[in-house]
C-alpha cells in the first residue's frame, strides 16, 4: 500500500519518455520474450493442477491405485504439484537471468533518463558498482525517512 502523498507511477520518473520506452523494439522483444514463456508455462501449470483435481473427482479408482505399499497414484501425483511449481519457478528464474535481464539493460540502454533507475536487484546499478546504496525512488544517495 503506498504511503500517502507517495507519487507511483510515470509521474514518478517525469523525465522517462514512457510511450517511446513501450514503443521501442527492444521493450516489444522483452515483452514478447517474457509472454513466449509465461503464457505457455501458466497454461501447464493451470493443466497439471486442474487435471489433478478432475482426476481426483472423476477418476477416483485410477488415483487410488497402489503404487508402493500404500502409497497411491493421487499422492504421487499430489506431490508432483509441488515439484512442478519449484521446477517452474526455478526455469523462469534462469530464464530471466539468462535472457530477460539483458533485455532490461537494452531497454534501459535506449530509453532516455532511464539509465539512472536501473539496478540490478540488489540495489546497485550496474555502472555505479556495489558500494553505492540505493534507497528511496532508486537515485544514490536517496535516503528514507523514517519517525
Amino acid at each position: 500500500m503506498a504511503t500517502p502523498g507517495t507519487v507511483r507511477g510515470p509521474a514518478h520518473h517525469e523525465e522517462i519518455d514512457w510511450e517511446r520506452a513501450a514503443r521501442s523494439p527492444e521493450f516489444q522483444e522483452l515483452e514478447g520474450s517474457r509472454r513466449s514463456f509465461v503464457l505457455p508455462a501458466t497454461i501447464f501449470f493451470f493443466c497439471w493442477y486442474f487435471g489433478f483435481i478432475i482426476l481426483a473427482g472423476y477418476a477416483p479408482s485410477f488415483m487410488g491405485e497402489s503404487i508402493y505399499e500404500g502409497f497411491t497414484v493421487g499422492y504421487l501425483f499430489a506431490l508432483t504439484q509441488f515439484v512442478m511449481v519449484w521446477v517452474l519457478a526455478g526455469l523462469y528464474l534462469r530464464r530471466a537471468n539468462r535472457v530477460f535481464d539483458p533485455l532490461v539493460r537494452r531497454v534501459v540502454e535506449k530509453t532516455p533518463g532511464a539509465a539512472g533507475y536501473a539496478t540490478d536487484g540488489a540495489g546497485t546499478s550496474p555502472t555505479d558498482g556495489p558500494s553505492t546504496p540505493r534507497t528511496g525512488d532508486g537515485r544514490p544517495g536517496d535516503r528514507e525517512v523514517t519517525s
